[in-house]
């Protein structure tokens, strides 16, 4: 017997189904006559009912959305239009070579078109069937859109691929949208002069968000609608409970942590996910600890989780190591460390007091974690005790660290602190 699924873990799933939904994600943007899927539908829209040529660029950093935008429309416009469009999809990482591009646009047309394709055919036979296909949808009063994703580099070499369809799109009978995606913004620059001067030269690029619409874009996400298939009254006190966790600060400065890092949509689904995630289960409402524990977990780096498990030995080779580079000696290497951990003893008379060869190893032992480093390649055939050495960690990352080790010395994260104020 299947035992029945609590209401949390259903608003869970529903939460995890939106966040993996890019129609769900950007499906506010169809509200607004501003945004760049509604320029971007009309721009297509437009060319398809008036039958006309057109071409554009979508450009912006990677994990903005272009390419949801790009499929939003292309869904909307088979809806509206099922028997006048034919999408070829094209990408400038698999497709750069132009014969291989060419042959592609072959294949995808005679599979839309149902007609046999030829894998022997030439580049020239391939070119001209692409001219006689346009040739042949515009009489039909069918409009054939090109998605060139990576456009930029489709820019690269003799740029032949893209001439020959922007020169086609030039007749009169021929009926072809070119929708170019590149997270270069300077992608239409790449163009050669013959190329250019069949562009259209209409861009829209795409920012990051503000803080502003991405609070939005967080609460179209997580709020949860009365139609949702949960309880109406556990609806009503998540909505609440959320509601009042959008207007702490510490969720504020969590959203502003987390767009210093990346503000890119993909980054914030990431972020909510894992959020949703960390739900407790037990109580079935979402609190400021589990977005903090979510980007905390966004935040770990690999270093800071080596720091943690270093030996007292290894920290005080750290902390000498800051010490020589607080003091501005440009270089230094094992025995100048050595010389300052004697100092250290002989000042605070601690109990920590460890042999050369002891201290030796666990030098290399930092060395191997890539923790410190040599200085650089010279005096290779040098002894390691001699060759320079400099720190791979920061300063904010070695106190971290000595911190969060529950075996640090007291003497050595006084030490540390007083040498940072000094």
């Amino acid at each position: 017997m299947v035992a029945a699924v609590s209401v949390p873990s259903q608003a869970q799933t529903v939460l995890r189904g939106r966040l993996c939904d890019p129609a769900f994600v950007h499906s506010a943007l169809r509200s607004s006559p501003d945004t760049n899927y509604s320029k971007l539908k009309y721009l297509v829209a437009s060319s398809v009912s008036e039958a006309c040529n057109n071409s554009v660029l979508l450009l912006g950093p990677r994990g903005c959305g272009k390419a949801a935008v790009v499929d939003m429309v292309l869904d909307d416009l088979r809806k509206e239009h099922p028997d006048a469009i034919s999408v070829i999809r094209l990408n400038g990482m698999l497709h750069n070579d132009d014969n291989c591009a060419m042959k592609e646009i072959a294949r995808q047309l005679c599979l839309e078109h149902q007609l046999s394709f030829s894998k022997m055919a030439s580049s020239d036979d391939n070119t001209e069937f692409m001219i006689d296909m346009l040739r042949e949808c515009g009489l039909a009063h069918k409009t054939i859109l090109f998605v060139l994703e990576e456009f930029d580099l489709f820019a690269q070499g003799k740029q032949r691929l893209l001439y020959s369809l922007l020169d086609a799109m030039q007749s009169l009978t021929s009926q072809a949208v070119v929708i170019g995606v590149s997270c270069r913004l300077d992608a239409d620059q790449l163009l050669e002069k013959r190329v250019r001067s069949r562009f259209s030269h209409r861009k829209l690029l795409f920012i990051s968000p503000s803080l502003d619409d991405i609070q939005l874009l967080v609460e179209h996400l997580l709020i949860l609608a009365k139609d949702s298939g949960l309880p109406a009254k556990y609806i009503t006190d998540y909505n609440s409970r959320l509601t009042s966790i959008f207007s702490d600060k510490k969720f504020k400065g969590c959203l502003n942590s987390l767009m210093d890092a990346d503000a890119t949509t993909s980054n914030i689904l990431r972020f909510l996910f894992r959020a949703v995630s960390y739900m407790d289960v037990e109580s079935g409402f979402p609190s400021i600890e589990s977005f903090l524990k979510a980007l905390s977990s966004m935040q770990r780096q690999p270093k800071m989780d080596s720091l943690q498990d270093l030996s007292i030995l290894e920290l005080y080779i750290l902390v000498c190591m800051h010490r020589l580079e607080d003091k501005e000696q440009s270089s230094y290497n094992f025995t100048s460390i050595m010389k300052e951990y004697r100092s250290i003893q002989d000042a605070y008379k601690t109990s920590d007091k460890y042999a050369s060869t002891v201290c030796f190893r666990a030098f290399e032992h930092l060395l191997d974690r890539e923790l410190i480093s040599f200085g650089d390649n010279r005096g290779r055939n040098q002894a390691l005790e001699y060759r320079p050495v400099k720190l791979l960690i920061s300063s904010r990352e070695l106190a971290q660290s000595l911190k969060l080790n529950t075996t640090c010395p007291v003497v050595l994260q006084k030490l540390f602190d007083r040498e940072r104020y000094m």
